[in-house]
């Protein structure tokens, strides 16, 4: 029988020898393994003599299927016999390591096509000759001693070698880097602690230098008082003995006039005594620094540790990819001839795309910014240290007093800020944010939010130390709320049911947040200096700007696509500013 294909030869027996030696017809594939099994017929393709097994299979398997057969009958009756440079039919006493797919057979061959070595079943079942270019070991390695193939994989493992030794080097010493690095971070806590410690020890004692400025002031007020009432004593003693002796003497006269020039003194001295006592002399009890109480208060770390530099060699430092193109516009001064100490802009909020509403905490202030204009139009005094400000509606703004425990109420026009009624709350309230006529406030003290309406009733009351430890900013809109975590690093996203529903743990000091458009919100990161563009999901983020000095607040306005924002560094250049950013 025959069937028809158009395969190329076996590789193994292709180079079978002009000889006229002929043997005994045996099964040429179970031959390889060791086994020499009569032949039941020949494949004119593969140029092999079968077993019945073998020949079966190799109707059966889809790469041979169409090999033209022989039967018995039709095949060669006689095989040629190999030479020495024919195929090694005989198993080398080197081919002894297992294959890993099949555990039984041993590997003799080596696939060039696929740079895998093989066993005979390997061979058969997947790289057979009209697939890839197969060898038998033993034919390839003969000039393998020596070569430079050899030589190659040898260089080749002394490169790797080198490398990994260079790497465990270089990571012993970058590690070596990093515990001096936080060795010397511990150093710079002792001393920033020192300094603290040297700062309360002034302002201890400029407390007491003041208390004892008091004192002498009180003292020097008593001695006078003293002086005067001892003296008028004296005075009106020796009067009251002269009168005696007048009138003991019977001097008519003289006792009358007297009489009358003493009537004069006593209404003079009448009016000393009154003054004498009319003076107030007070009592003093000492009275905190709010801002130093609520630091002890607050549950707030020393200081952070930020990375200086990535330690992965040839690897880019940033992760991020800036998406806009920020080109800074100007900036606007905000220190007015009223104002008695620097300013610290700690809350905006548009008011229109050319006013701005700023609070200055640190001079407890509020101030209508005109933004073309670049000045401030008119401030009000709020009677506190305000921290955060949102819009309630298009003229009425809300602030909030921490230390207080209330929400202040204004009213806005082009020109002129009012205030308007005052709202208490049960707790130190910092960030604020309104949508729709329902506040949404946050407190440091206790950790919590709460969701009020206009009126001061609590709608509902997010707490636990799982969800806030120190909510600084907050802003709201249609289906979430975003609250900015000092001490957890976090920003966090929640619905208004309290469900959190995203975390965006990266930054090392957020703080001042504002909503943008295009489903994101711009994000301060006091401790590194930048502002990262954060998806509305909080699954990731972008640094829009870097190498800024510690950022306090943020504020869109969307109409102009105009970004504010402002620095707190106890440093007049740049506190007493607001930074004005176009994006594109």
């Amino acid at each position: 029988m025959a069937v028809h294909g158009k395969k190329a030869p076996h590789p193994f027996l292709s180079s079978v020898i002009d000889s006229d030696e002929y043997l005994e017809v045996y099964c040429q594939p179970c031959n390889i393994k060791g086994e020499r099994l009569p032949a039941h017929g020949f494949c004119t393709d593969c140029n092999e003599h079968l077993c019945g097994t073998c020949f079966k299979l190799h109707m059966k398997h889809k790469l041979s299927r169409n090999h033209t057969l022989l039967d018995k009958e039709n095949m060669p009756k006689r095989m040629h016999a190999p030479t020495s440079s024919s195929v090694h039919l005989h198993q080398s006493d080197e081919l002894t390591k297992a294959c890993l797919k099949h555990q039984k057979e041993m590997i003799k061959f080596y696939c060039h096509d696929h740079k895998e070595l093989l066993c005979s079943v390997c061979v058969t079942l997947q790289h057979s000759a009209t697939l890839c270019k197969v060898d038998y070991i033993p034919d390839i390695s003969v000039d393998i001693t020596d070569s430079k193939y050899y030589n190659d994989i040898l260089r080749n493992l002394d490169r790797v070698t080198d490398l990994c030794q260079k790497i465990s080097e270089d990571t012993r010493k970058r590690t070596a880097k990093s515990e001096k690095s936080l060795t010397d971070a511990v150093a710079d806590i002792r001393k920033f602690r020192k300094e603290i410690n040297q700062r309360l020890d002034e302002l201890e004692s400029q407390t007491e230098d003041a208390a004892r400025a008091l004192q002498e002031e009180i003292r020097i007020n008593l001695k006078t008082v003293e002086r005067n009432c001892e003296d008028t004593a004296t005075s009106l003693k020796t009067t009251t003995d002269f009168i005696k002796r007048l009138n003991a003497t019977g001097q008519a006269d003289r006792l009358f006039m007297e009489l009358k020039m003493t009537e004069q003194m006593i209404e003079e001295y009448e009016k000393k005594v009154q003054q004498v006592t009319s003076y107030d002399l007070e009592e003093y009890a000492f009275q905190a620094n709010d801002e130093l109480s609520a630091f002890l208060k607050n549950d707030m770390a020393l200081g952070t540790f930020s990375k200086k530099t990535a330690n992965k060699p040839n690897v880019s430092s940033s992760d991020h990819v800036r998406t806009r193109q920020a080109n800074r516009q100007t900036e606007i001064g905000v220190k007015t001839s009223g104002d008695k100490e620097m300013c610290r802009i700690s809350g905006m909020a548009v008011f229109t795309p050319d006013l701005l509403i700023i609070t200055d905490n640190l001079n407890e202030a509020v101030k209508l910014i005109d933004v073309r204009g670049q000045c401030v139009i008119h401030q009000i005094n709020v009677n506190g240290k305000p921290c955060n400000i949102t819009a309630i509606s298009s003229t009425e703004f809300a602030v909030t007093l921490p230390f207080r425990k209330s929400i202040q109420f204004i009213s806005a026009s082009s020109s002129r800020l009012s205030m308007k009624t005052a709202l208490k709350v049960n707790g130190e309230c910092y960030g604020i944010s309104c949508y729709k006529g329902r506040l949404v406030v946050s407190f440091c003290n206790p950790a919590k939010l709460q969701i009020l309406d206009v009126n001061g009733t609590v709608l509902s009351d997010f707490t636990g130390e799982n969800i806030f430890s120190n909510p600084v900013y907050v802003v709201a809109c249609r289906d979430f709320i975003y609250v900015s975590d000092w001490n957890k690093g976090t920003i966090t996203r929640l619905n208004w049911q309290g469900d959190v529903s995203g975390i965006y743990d990266v930054m090392d000091g957020p703080y001042g947040i504002t909503l943008a458009n295009k489903g994101t919100l711009f994000a301060c990161d006091y401790s590194k200096g930048v502002i990262e563009e954060v998806s509305d999901d909080c699954s990731k983020g972008n640094i829009l700007m870097s190498d800024l000095k510690r950022l306090e607040t943020t504020c869109w306005c969307e109409e102009t696509n105009e970004l504010y924002f402002s620095n707190f560094t106890s440093d007049a250049e740049y506190d007493n500013f607001l930074q004005v950013y176009k994006l594109s």
